[in-house]
């Protein structure tokens, strides 16, 4: 089969980048992003290839022009590998390698390889290999369209069989299998979720942008330890943790994986039980850089995709973090209600715990609601229940 992406990527370190702008607002921000993606993988950025364009070329996406520029760049650097900030066709992808004799890969791919390098528990790891089989299954033919003779073999092929169609087969026999035990794990998952609501405990899940600081502030509240770093995707697997509020009870947190502008489809559907635990919280910690000069472009990216997985009508806290690098250091810390009198917005910073106070109230608050709710419905059941007749009565 052809190698993976991250046996790629691991194979070398300097590699160039390449990015086109065909007229959108966002292109500077989006190629700055993948610079930070290849920090993140451990690559060294030794280029990074411009241009503009009303649209691809179908060929090399690039033209010819620019093939020959990023070839003379590779040559330059002594970098064996060209991350395009865009999706390639499988052909497009192909017809780069052999005219560079480098690897391509492109956005989703390098994102699928931090995801496989990140994962640390075994559902995360299950869903990052169903991720990276679902991408390679639509460009095989990439690795395989020199195989056009058939073979007939023992075992593993049939007769006849191109070695095309036996990757495809072997992937999906694998692809079925991964399914199935994550099957049985959002079994598992949704009976802990049952079990939770029976005792009406209520469910609170971090999430925002990529390396918006949900971890630290998730350990800030829980007092744990989950991993965090300056890089994006620091955080793959969910972290659920119980929290105790001194004034009202305690409610169960969750820290999730970050999002991110052109999040690959095959990891939203991968990722699906893990994203579930914010599908079926009841309030959503919306954590949000301050100091990022795109902080509002990146909360419209984390609604987008909270809306694609059925998450949007969820109630949120925006959760303005790092206010001790932003312009909104000068107003402090602080919270401002809706037109409801909840918490709605909060001020802080999750490094410094300047703030925190502020995030525990909001908790309180939206605890002792739902506790005031559970009694009212309890209380109209018994009512209900106490105005029926009985059995002897109605004959």
């Amino acid at each position: 089969m052809p190698e993976s992406g991250s046996d790629r990527i691991k194979a070398i370190n300097p590699a160039i980048l390449v990015g086109l702008d065909f007229g959108s607002a966002t292109h500077k921000d989006s190629l700055q992003e993948l610079e930070q993606l290849a920090i993140s993988a451990k690559l060294q950025v030794m280029a990074v290839v411009e241009g503009k364009r009303s649209r691809p070329d179908p060929t090399t996406y690039i033209g010819s022009g620019k093939v020959d520029e990023i070839a003379q760049l590779l040559s330059q650097n002594n970098a064996s590998l060209v991350i395009f900030n865009h999706d390639l066709s499988p052909a497009q992808q192909r017809n780069l390698s052999l005219r560079l004799n480098c690897n391509v890969i492109d956005r989703t791919s390098l994102i699928l390889d931090i995801f496989s390098q990140r994962a640390k528990s075994y559902e995360g790891k299950l869903q990052v290999e169903l991720a990276q089989l679902e991408h390679l299954a639509t460009r095989l033919v990439r690795g395989w369209t020199h195989l056009e003779r058939q073979k007939g073999g023992i075992g593993l092929r049939g007769p006849g069989e191109t070695q095309l169609e036996t990757d495809r087969r072997l992937i999906k026999k694998r692809v079925k299998l991964l399914k199935e035990k994550l099957s049985a794990l959002q079994r598992q998952r949704n009976v802990q979720r049952r079990s939770r609501r029976r005792t009406n405990v209520l469910s609170v899940s971090i999430v925002g942008y990529t390396n918006a600081g949900k971890s630290t502030l998730f350990n800030k509240l829980v007092r744990a330890q989950s991993y965090t770093a300056d890089q994006l995707f620091a955080t793959l697997d969910t972290t659920t943790r119980k929290l105790f509020l001194a004034e009202s009870g305690s409610v169960v947190i969750s820290d999730t994986v970050g999002f991110i502008r052109e999040l690959p489809h095959t990891l939203v559907a991968a990722f699906h039980a893990t994203l579930e635990e914010t599908v079926q919280a009841d309030i959503l910690l919306h954590v949000i850089d301050a100091s990022s000069s795109n902080r509002d472009e990146q909360i419209e990216e984390v609604n987008k995709i909270l809306k694609e997985i059925g998450a949007d009508t969820i109630p949120q806290v925006l959760i303005l973090n790092k206010i001790d690098l932003s312009d909104l250091a000068v107003g402090g810390k602080g919270c401002a209600r809706d037109e409801y009198g909840r918490i709605s917005r909060i001020r802080l910073s999750a490094k410094t715990g300047e703030g925190i106070e502020f995030v525990r109230l909001a908790l309180t608050e939206a605890l002792v609601e739902n506790s005031k709710r559970i009694y009212e419905q309890s209380t109209d059941i018994k009512r209900v229940i106490g105005g029926c007749a009985t059995v002897q009565e109605l004959f």
